[in-house]
């Protein structure tokens, strides 16, 4: 794995206003290890040159964002694919308790929670989080890599789902869910 770098050249791309776009997707932003100035530059790059226009940021170290972003048309989202913690699958990220504390506490208008890929949870902890957090809309999808991970049963991931929607919280099922909700 090559370790992250900046591309100066990006930050002079001219990206339009009045749009969303998803900046850093091909890195976490906000991981550990990302360099403060990196963030800062970028940040400048957004706010500065297309304030017109909404970023969107996500992270899996949301207790990073309460420092840098306070663009009130930024949407923040961060990846909480199961309230269990299973260190050796999630790496260096912060377990996805911590994600929820760091999330739910963040004073940020606009925020996303994807739960991908969706790991078996315990249903009344995953819902009371996600009331919590209050997001506006939450994206669910499966692990499309075949990694056997420890996937919830068709029936609990339709009981969250179903629960969700009750509540009135906007949910996107990605393509890849339908292997899970078939069985």
């Amino acid at each position: 794995m090559k370790p992250p770098r900046v591309d100066e050249k990006e930050l002079g791309e001219k990206v339009g206003i009045e749009k969303t776009i998803f900046m850093g997707s091909g890195i976490d932003m906000w991981a550990e290890g990302i360099p403060d100035e990196w963030i800062r530059d970028t940040l400048t790059y957004c706010d500065n040159k297309f304030p017109n226009n909404t970023w969107f940021f996500q992270s899996k170290n949301p207790g990073r964002f309460g420092d840098w972003v306070s663009n009130k048309k930024s949407i923040l989202c961060t990846t909480i694919e199961t309230d269990n913690y299973y260190p050796i699958i999630m790496g260096k990220c912060p377990s996805p308790e911590k994600r929820y504390q760091d999330f739910a506490n963040l004073k940020q208008p606009k925020k996303m929670v994807t739960i991908e890929p969706v790991m078996d949870f315990n249903i009344a902890k995953l819902l009371y989080w996600l009331i919590d957090i209050n997001p506006i809309q939450i994206n669910i999808g499966a692990d499309s890599g075949g990694n056997h991970l420890p996937e919830p049963s068709t029936k609990k991931l339709k009981l969250l789902i179903g629960r969700l929607m009750h509540l009135g919280l906007k949910v996107h099922l990605k393509q890849n869910l339908n292997r899970l909700l078939k069985e």
